[in-house]
């Protein structure tokens, strides 16, 4: 039997905490409040751009309601705001406030430096070769026994997540 221990999702899973982990500590340090891995997932995708409430649902994988609340607590701690979507008077738009930005602007710098630890522990060329990994088109999401026609769509669908 394979070593559970040693599949890539856990792998990747792992590094996903050590780096949050690292950001909330020095985003602490420099004197921001301390968010929940929600919040902070949040936070990410706007980020990367997902601003709309339904694509954080399924980015991240919460309810709806869950996110409803996530973001209001965001808002009422000062760092996102909700707009009216000018393209769907019934949807919400997501942005980051002013402090909003200042903590990302803070959390890009610890990133940097998390990076630069990252590449002093266990080398540079690894740490380049595994952002080339992770950012290289991984094709379609898997879905065992999916026709070719089903695999193409599960990769429309991936890429669509960014919107």
């Amino acid at each position: 039997m394979k070593d559970l221990s040693k599949f890539l999702m856990r792998g990747l899973l792992h590094g996903y905490y050590w780096c949050d982990e690292g950001l909330q500590n020095s985003l602490r340090i420099a004197g921001f409040p301390t968010l929940s891995r929600t919040k902070s997932m949040i936070m990410v995708n706007i980020a990367d751009g997902i601003t709309r409430p339904s694509a954080l649902v399924r980015n991240i994988g919460i309810s709806r309601q869950a996110i409803q609340q996530t973001l209001a607590e965001l808002e009422e701690d000062g760092l996102v705001r909700l707009r009216p979507d000018p393209t769907d008077g019934r949807a919400k738009i997501v942005e980051f406030s002013p402090q909003g930005k200042d903590i990302g602007k803070a959390a890009y710098l610890a990133m940097a430096e998390m990076e630069a630890a990252l590449k002093r522990r266990v080398g540079a060329k690894r740490v380049e070769q595994m952002r080339e990994l992770l950012f290289e088109d991984w094709g379609p999401v898997y879905n065992r026994g999916a026709t070719q026609r089903e695999a193409g769509l599960g990769r429309r669908r991936a890429r669509r997540r960014k919107g």
